[in-house]
């Protein structure tokens, strides 16, 4: 017998508005998907929880012991490769400072809809833009969620309104990039190429670096919808933190993993762009989000890419080394990439498959 759903269709203007309806029973039918986060019918819908997803300690690869750092390139290789995802732990950002996040971040999405509305915007590439699931656009079915986009570097942009707002997103973007190219760096190097190969290569001073916060209220019916698809992300390293309210799972081996999350820690995955540049030997990591019935979730994204003009190619040096003269991705402007996979519809990595060039 199938649940009961909403018979109406609803054209989404924000979902927090919608989830807090009164009376709100069944979801709307254009919020139902076929395979849902918790549908049997999903192939590969195997849910697991895991202590194992890999932990990197940033102290380690900031250190000036030889020994410590090594170790520290070892675990970040070892997670790209098998994982495309792990937690950084001794990060040096102030508990205090991603708190205040969270909570400035819950405070715009609490505005009044006509000054969030200010932020609505048309095109991928506006500095700010506030809207609700993915691209309602091209969306048949949407999402359980509402966003809220900042493009923080090379430019800084950010909201009005709450009033804190912006300082603490300028302080808070600042030292995530340190970590993110200090990441980037030891990755480069796990690559067998110069620390600063890639942040040269990639032209990551003026790289792009979007901040995104994620709202995703409580649902009647989580088990017929999604807050995000299965989807892997553009760029190089996206670091994640969010509310203590789970809801983040990413794929391994075939099998959905939740995320508990250590506390104070970063949640890092791989980007497309990761994959591009090595040549696939790490593969970008494919993740989704589901919904609960009782509390809200809010997850703060930083993306972290190439400059928008550079051309991304796999390193010539790895090919050269690894004897294997043949790259295996069109090389594409990093521009060019983001308006295609953030125009579309969100399906695991059918973006990146466009500029995968086959192996014979």
């Amino acid at each position: 017998m199938e649940e009961a759903t909403a018979p109406l269709v609803v054209k989404p203007s924000n979902i927090k508005e919608l989830a807090e309806s009164p009376d709100l029973r069944f979801i709307p039918c254009n919020y139902v998907h076929k395979y849902s986060c918790y549908s049997n019918s999903s192939a590969t819908n195997d849910i697991d929880d895991s202590d194992s997803i890999p932990i990197v300690d940033f102290s380690l690869l900031t250190s000036h012991d030889s020994h410590q750092r090594s170790t520290a390139i070892h675990h970040l290789a070892k997670a790209c490769q098998d994982w495309g995802f792990f937690m950084v732990v001794n990060h040096g950002i102030p508990e205090n400072l991603m708190k205040s996040v969270i909570d400035c971040t819950s405070e715009f999405f609490n505005l009044p809809e006509e000054e969030k509305h200010k932020f609505t915007g048309k095109h991928v590439l506006d500095p700010i833009r506030y809207g609700t699931s993915f691209n309602t656009c091209k969306e048949n079915v949407f999402f359980w969620r509402d966003f809220l986009k900042v493009f923080v570097h090379p430019h800084f942009h950010s909201p009005t309104k709450p009033q804190p707002y912006r300082d603490i997103m300028l302080e808070y973007s600042e030292k995530l990039r340190e970590v993110a190219r200090k990441l980037l760096g030891g990755i480069s190097e796990s690559l067998g190429l110069e620390e600063s190969y890639l942040d040269k290569d990639l032209e990551l001073e003026s790289g792009l670096q979007i901040f995104v916060g994620n709202y995703y209220p409580p649902c009647p019916q989580p088990e017929l919808t999604m807050g995000m698809p299965p989807h892997s992300d553009h760029g190089l390293l996206t670091l994640l933190i969010h509310n203590q309210v789970g809801g983040l799972q990413v794929q391994h081996q075939g099998k959905w993993i939740n995320v508990n999350a250590l506390p104070n820690s970063l949640l890092v995955n791989t980007g497309d762009h990761l994959e591009i540049f090595s040549n696939g030997k790490y593969k970008s990591n494919v993740h989704r989000a589901v919904v609960n019935n009782k509390v809200t979730r809010i997850s703060v994204v930083v993306a972290h890419g190439p400059s928008l003009d550079t051309i991304v190619r796999p390193a010539s040096p790895l090919m050269e080394k690894e004897n294997s003269p043949s790259a295996y991705y069109i090389p594409m402007k990093y521009k060019d990439y983001l308006e295609m996979q953030q125009s579309n519809q969100l399906n695991t990595k059918s973006c990146l498959e466009r500029v995968k060039i086959p192996r014979s």
